[in-house]
Parts: C-alpha cells; structure tokens; sequence
C-alpha cells in the first residue's frame, strides 16, 4: 500500500481533487492523507462538506493581512513543523496555487517525489495569470509525474524539457466533479433564485474575481453587465465574491437593477444547478472555462490571455478581454445570432470526458508499478453538453 500526501487549500482545488480522493480511499493499494491548508476558509470548508470529505489535518494558515509570502511560509512550516509527510511515499499537489508550490516544496525538502494534477498549463506570461502562472511552472520543474489534463498541456511541457514518459494525459476532473454534481443536484442555495427554472428570460451568470480584474477592469465588467442588463429578454445572476475589492465595486454599479441577481457565492452543487439553468456564461474564472465548455453552454471569458486555449480553439469559448463596449458586442452577438449561439454550444469539450480520475488512479498505479500503462484521454470521443 502506498502512502500519499494530498495539499490543497482552495475551493477549486477541492472541487477538482474530490473525485481523486473519493477513488484513493476506495483503492486498497493506496492510503491518502488528507492535509488542507485553508487557505480558502469558508469556501474551502462548504464544498468539502458537500463532497463528504474531512480533512486528516488542517493547517489553517490564514490570517488577516497576509501577503503571498506570508501564506507560502505558513503552509511550509506547518507542513514541516509537523513532520507531516514522514512514511509518505508522494506529496500529490493540484493546479497553481499557494498550497500547491508550497506543498511541492514541502516534498522536495522532506525527498519524497511530487505528483502534479491539471500539470502544463501555460499563459505565456508571468504576470497573468499572477502568481499562478509562475506557481505552475516552479512545480514542473521538481515534481516526478506530470498528470496533463490535454494533449496541449503535454506538449507544453516537452517543450520545457519535461520527458514525455513522466507526462499522462488524463483530461481534466473537473468534468468528473461536475458529473457527479449533476447528478446531486439540490436547490439554487439563494431565495433570490428559486424562480430561475420559472423565468422565460435568458439567463446569463457572470463572476469575476481574478487579481488582474481589480480595479478599473472590474469597473468596465460591472459596467458591461448595466449595459446588457438594458435588455428586458435577460436576467442576469451575478455570484460575487467576498473579497471587498470586489463588492466595492459590483454593488454600487449593480444594485437596484430588476433584472440583475447580486447573490453571495453559491455552494458547488447550487452553482452547479445554476450553471445547468444558464444560457451563457460570462467570467473570468478558470473553473467556468472548463465547465461552461463541458455544459455546452457558451462561455466568454473576462480576461486578455488564457492558459486554457483548447475551448478557444474549439470554439466553445471567447476571450472577450475586459473592455466594456467589447463585452456587450459579444454578448448581443450571442443573444441575437442563432448560428453563432449554436456553433458555440454544440463545440468540442476539450477538457474531459468523466473519466479523468480513472486516468489518474491508473498512472500513480503505473508509477509505483502497481498496474500497467494506461491509454492517454484524446479530446472529441465524447458528445458535447454533459447536461444533455
């Protein structure tokens, strides 16, 4: 039996890993160990609860006021202070957050081989998105398997230098999760909402959140969707999250308004639900490209450069940048044109077929020679909208 590590610490991290947990604990060749950093505290918690997952150890590294560095050197004490990783035989880390470059360094210095999830992901730019883009990269280089979640992400990290024998392309989990949320859906989690499913409008949810929307991006956002909100044929369903930056902006511009819904931000089988009731979907959130694309539901994207190129490619998604005249153009186009909604929402999913943690549980077993090599995840065998 096989001894690992999984750190996390943030909502989406949670998300994508519960299908991986759930297989681990079910796998009599492995043993998990369970370590959240909290870095996301009430997020983190809630969708840990609807997952039915308790953490074996919990750092709870946050503290008010703390900078990057701050929480990156928390997570590391903590990790180390208590010999946490002691008979561990890989530290598993996700994505690109704090938690992830700090439970990887964790690892490096306690010498026990990492296994990076949703591995390969590249903007290009260091800057953007901040700080995960170098989070990501730092990883790549110290970490033993390269779980990619497409064939894009593998070859990115072949042109790194990465061998591809240490690469497996599993697809994404998120897809995995979002399947299993689909079929535990409960109600929308909000009052506000409980008349969607009865609503004859057309239904756009819109988040934002990202550091490098702050500030007067946020402000041509919010904007953007006064503007569309113009239209009596919509209602638009606005989760905002709990970063005052955030809410000092998206209130005052949208309040008020009969047919924009400010909620708080939604458990994950709420979101889930009201993903499913949307017609479009308009964000700046890595987790929406990936389920907005899987849902056959179109998806804009907040931001001027993405590592999520495959749905841009397909078709199933847009960047639409953060200008706000663009941003209505785009959004019109979607509500007016028949074809071009079609041509969006029929797309290729690129990002995962259900099967991404069968994938996974069968490369660590190949890892450890517990099981053979398994077949590689190749984007367009499965129908698009998973929903359907």
């Amino acid at each position: 039996m096989k001894n690992i590590a999984l750190i996390f610490g943030t909502r989406p991290e949670a998300v994508k890993l519960a299908p991986i947990i759930k297989a681990l604990e079910d796998d009599p060749r492995f043993r998990p160990l369970l370590i959240s950093t909290g870095q996301h505290r009430e997020m983190l918690d809630s969708t840990l609860t609807e997952f039915g997952i308790v953490p074996d150890i919990d750092l709870k590294v946050m503290r008010e006021g703390q900078n990057l560095s701050q929480v990156t050197h928390r997570i590391l004490e903590g990790i180390s202070t208590g010999n946490h990783l002691e008979g561990m035989d890989a530290v598993l880390v996700h994505g690109d957050t704090a938690s992830t470059v700090a439970g990887a360094l964790a690892g490096l210095h306690s010498q026990v081989p990492i296994i990076h999830v949703e591995a390969g992901l590249r903007s290009g730019n260091n800057m953007s998105p901040y700080p995960e883009e170098a989070n990501r990269k730092l990883v790549a280089q110290i970490a033993s398997l390269h779980l990619a979640p497409t064939p894009g992400n593998s070859a990115n990290l072949i042109r790194e230098g990465i061998k591809e024998s240490r690469i497996v392309v599993t697809g994404n989990t998120i897809v995995d999760a979002l399947r299993w949320g689909l079929e535990n859906l409960g109600s929308y989690g909000d009052p506000a909402l409980e008349d969607l499913d009865h609503d004859s409008r057309k239904v756009i949810v819109a988040t934002t959140h990202r550091r490098e929307s702050l500030g007067k991006p946020m402000e041509e956002i919010a904007g953007s969707l006064r503007d569309i909100a113009t239209n009596p044929g919509v209602r638009i369903v606005v989760p905002v999250h709990l970063n005052p930056r955030v809410r000092s902006v998206v209130f005052p511009i949208l309040s008020g308004l009969d047919n924009v819904t400010l909620v708080d931000p939604l458990p994950y089988l709420s979101f889930c639900r009201l993903l499913v009731r949307s017609d479009i979907i308009l964000s700046d959130s890595s987790g929406a490209e990936e389920e907005g694309p899987a849902l056959g539901k179109p998806t804009l994207v907040l931001r001027d450069i993405t590592e999520r190129q495959e749905s841009i490619l397909t078709g199933s998604s847009r960047l639409v940048s953060r200008t706000r005249s663009h941003i209505v153009s785009e959004v019109n186009q979607l509500l007016e044109d028949e074809h071009v909604y079609r041509e969006m929402s029929t797309a290729i999913n690129p990002y995962g077929d259900g099967r991404a943690t069968q994938r996974t549980i069968g490369a660590l077993a190949h890892y450890f020679g517990l099981g053979p090599a398994i077949m590689p995840f190749v984007p367009g065998a499965e129908p698009v909208g998973i929903a359907a």
